[in-house]
């Protein structure tokens, strides 16, 4: 049941626990209380416009990305509540709210004056919290890292942190686009396959995650010929990965599942892959390599050693 919960939410945070090292905690500079020129009228991306008369003061974030990016801005004094998978960064609120299925009693609760969803299709949660005077910010997963750096400038402005806002944003391009230049072509020969769970979900190059490989030329093997195909999120069988014969293998599900080099070289017949003979088997941080938050550097980080260690 965990192992569908959670690939059920992928698309929706596009779907990859924190360590010292890991966990993004920039210290923004402060801005003053009331900055951003409100009113603000926030235009998503795929989501309905929302007009904030005032800064908001009690946040509710219901999307694990969005929470890291609310910290990352400066705003994390004004979050009062977030999801149960909102695991980053370790001082957010937690509770046992759901992304999943948000109950507005249970959210109106915290007394919120902003409540971020990453969907609201029917516009049911909108409307509910609108009677109780509390603004709902739709923030759908990006399909881009353009969009996801739009995304941190928005979270920046509706929450009075436009410049820092803009500040992540930039910084955040200036890292991945560093990296991926001092990698140079050294991707373009290897191909990877991507492991969502043992039971060999992945990720197609029309995806957010599979975009990220696609900066440093790597082949996916999971695209077979339509990388659309089952929204971009197949599951492929062990015998696909065989005879593919990926020269990385990247794993998304070390904390889900408990999978590592070991496990993976234990399969029936995966000792012969090229990835688990020639040191190629890369265990990521789950979260890391799912959210479209300031970690993504570190999921990016971790493909650019790979490849340069695999290419030498």
């Amino acid at each position: 049941m965990v192992r569908v919960r959670r690939l059920l939410f992928l698309p929706l945070l596009l779907v990859l626990p924190l360590t010292a090292c890991a966990e993004r905690e920039d210290d923004p500079a402060p801005e003053a209380a009331g900055s951003g020129d409100f009113p603000v009228e926030l235009s998503p991306e795929g989501a309905p416009s929302v007009t904030l008369e005032q800064r908001p003061e009690r946040i509710v974030s219901l999307s694990p990305s969005t929470t890291e990016t609310l910290y990352a801005v400066g705003a994390g004094d004004q979050v009062v509540a977030v999801d149960e998978m909102s695991t980053a960064p370790e001082q957010a609120p937690r509770t046992d709210l759901s992304g999943l299925t948000p109950d507005p009693e249970r959210i109106a609760s915290h007394d919120p004056d902003l409540v971020i969803v990453e969907s609201d299709t029917d516009g049911k949660l909108t409307e509910s919290l609108a009677g109780t005077g509390t603004a709902t910010l739709v923030l759908p997963a990006p399909q881009s890292l353009d969009a996801m750096y739009t995304q941190f400038e928005l979270v920046g402005t509706a929450t009075g942190h436009r410049q820092n806002g803009a500040d992540l944003a930039e910084q955040t391009r200036s890292e991945i686009e560093k990296l991926v230049a001092d990698t140079g072509d050294a991707g373009t020969e290897l191909s990877y396959y991507h492991e969502l769970d043992p039971s060999f979900y992945s990720v197609t190059s029309a995806t957010f995650i599979g975009q990220v490989y696609d900066l440093f030329g790597l082949t996916n093997i999971a695209d077979q010929g339509d990388p659309s195909a089952q929204g971009g999120y197949p599951q492929l069988s062990a015998e696909r990965v065989l005879e593919a014969d990926p020269d990385l293998v990247f794993l998304a599900d070390t904390r889900c599942c408990g999978q590592d080099a070991e496990t993976v070289a234990q399969r029936p017949g995966w000792d012969t892959l090229t990835a688990v003979r020639e040191d190629g088997i890369v265990e990521l941080d789950d979260d890391t390599a799912s959210r479209w938050a300031p970690r993504i550097t570190d999921f990016v980080d971790t493909v650019a050693e790979s490849v340069s260690r695999a290419a030498a």
